[in-house]
């Protein structure tokens, strides 16, 4: 069978006076979709959106890591007059200094506050018109603060675990993507094997249609027919003739298609090499829908937009919430003239704060309420639609397993038409060779055997593409008895 059919487009390309095999790229299957999960379009999209994720959760990682931040001012000088109430009088104030702040801020994770570190040091020149005792020296500001919300969710967690979410749902979607590519450059694939094997057929018949047109024209030359039959003969030369131009124009606007989603110039000439055998397929339909229940992506995706609804719950019974905070600082202050001397006894001094805040809701005019129903009416659908979406996996799967059975029957017929047209035409050329028929009913014969030949190659087509939709639908492979389970953590976050 697969030297039959290379057979068959060596003389496709050959009896082609347009087209040169070695100037063709020739293409199998496997070849075409490796191609396409490289350059296809779709497959780019999808695959820079999740690197965009990818490294957003790189990001958010580093963000719940130390920060380290040192802020510089080097110079400062102000010169300014004001009014003192308690003296009743008006001063004047100049001030030269220079000071850094070094900063170390941590996220806490597991209850959404802050540890901040603080430490100031500069040096200042400070007078004023109401004391003879100006300031100039050095000074010191070290402080530890943790800012603790209380009474309210977990921001920076629920944050983080959204991203991840949404990393994950990039991991499918990519995943999804590849299989459905792999199903739209199977069924390209295929449509241009089927116009092959159609342009293979047409310019077979346009060769018989020239035999008969030269059997009948010696014929005529004889007087032994009516000239009509040779004008009748000539003009069914004509329509193969056409129809193998139609099968050329379709079968160059389908490979256009098909460079497309390859990604390939469309100046580049290729042909596809396909081996079109069908062997029965056993297909254990319980294993089927459980296989593809337990790990179809798109049910992956229906658990997530449920825990993201719950996400969404979570920050809508927020709104007006009563919440509050906790701060609490312990530090450390000195200052003098000699920068030795700011932490002596008399310079020291320890500093406290402590403080505790709340935010009390008084009234929303049912806005808080109004929007938990929204949410809860969200979180919901997201449930149904995963119900849903598994019962239309069981219906998909079960309509697939049956057309699959009803397509080897089909196939059976077909082929058996193939062979009793390929009978009928040979017995029926013999009859017209010897005046026993006429060229339209040869012409009805030869039209009847294409059709079947045509018809024997959609079946085996038609059944191939069904058992690929079988495979992505259950992501098992039933020809090789192996799982096809994509794998959406092979991109790992650094």
């Amino acid at each position: 069978m697969r030297y039959l059919l290379l057979g068959s487009f060596l003389l496709l390309f050959l009896a082609g006076p347009s087209n040169s095999l070695f100037s063709q790229r020739l293409m199998t299957l496997e070849q075409s979709v490796e191609e396409a999960l490289k350059q296809s379009p779709d497959i780019v999209r999808a695959r820079l959106n999740q690197e965009r994720y990818h490294e957003l959760l790189i990001a958010q990682k580093a963000s719940l890591k130390s920060r380290f931040k040192l802020d510089l001012s080097p110079f400062s000088y102000q010169n300014q007059r004001s009014y003192q109430d308690y003296a009743q009088e008006w001063y004047n104030t100049q001030k030269l200094q220079s000071f850094g702040n070094f900063n170390v801020s941590q996220p806490i994770i597991w209850t959404d506050g802050t540890l901040t570190l603080n430490n100031r040091f500069g040096w200042e020149d400070n007078k004023s018109s109401t004391t003879d005792n100006p300031f100039t020296g050095f000074s010191n500001s070290l402080d530890l603060r943790l800012d603790q919300p209380i009474f309210t969710y977990n921001r920076r967690k629920l944050e983080y675990k959204e991203i991840e979410f949404n990393f994950e749902n990039s991991q499918l979607n990519y995943s999804l993507q590849a299989l459905n590519v792999e199903k739209q450059i199977t069924q390209y694939f295929y449509q241009i094997y089927q116009k092959q094997m159609e342009l293979i057929t047409s310019r077979e018949e346009w060769n018989n249609r020239k035999k008969s047109y030269e059997i009948i024209k010696n014929k005529v030359d004889a007087g032994l027919t009516a000239k009509e039959e040779m004008l009748q003969a000539e003009l069914d030369m004509m329509s193969s003739q056409s129809t193998v131009q139609n099968n050329e124009t379709e079968l160059e606007n389908i490979k256009d298609n098909f460079k497309q989603m390859l990604g390939l110039p469309f100046t580049e000439e290729l042909m596809v090499i396909a081996e079109v055998s069908v062997l029965p397929i056993d297909i254990d339909l319980g294993m089927a829908v459980n296989f593809a229940i337990a790990n179809r992506m798109e049910i992956r995706q229906r658990e997530i937009d449920i825990e993201t609804g719950q996400f969404e719950l979570i920050r809508t019974n927020a709104t007006n919430e009563f919440k509050g905070n906790v701060s609490v600082a312990v530090g450390l202050f000195g200052n003098d003239k000699n920068l030795n001397n700011i932490y002596d006894a008399h310079n020291r001094n320890d500093n406290q704060d402590v403080r505790v805040s709340f935010e009390v809701p008084l009234w929303d005019w049912g806005e808080k309420k109004a929007r938990m129903r929204a949410a809860e009416a969200s979180l919901q659908t997201s449930e149904y639609n995963l119900e849903d979406e598994k019962k239309s996996i069981r219906l998909g799967i079960r309509q697939i397993e049956r057309n699959l059975r009803n397509m080897l029957i089909q196939i059976q017929i077909a082929r058996k038409n193939e062979e009793n047209a390929q009978l009928t035409y040979e017995i029926n050329l013999e009859k017209y060779r010897n005046g026993d028929l006429t060229s339209m009913d040869l012409n009805l014969v030869q039209n009847q055997l294409t059709q079947k030949k045509n018809a024997l190659t959609n079946s085996l087509i038609n059944y191939k593409l069904e058992l690929l939709n079988m495979k992505l639908q259950t992501l098992y492979d039933f020809e090789n008895q192996r799982s096809i389970m994509p794998d959406v953590n092979a991109y790992e976050t650094k």
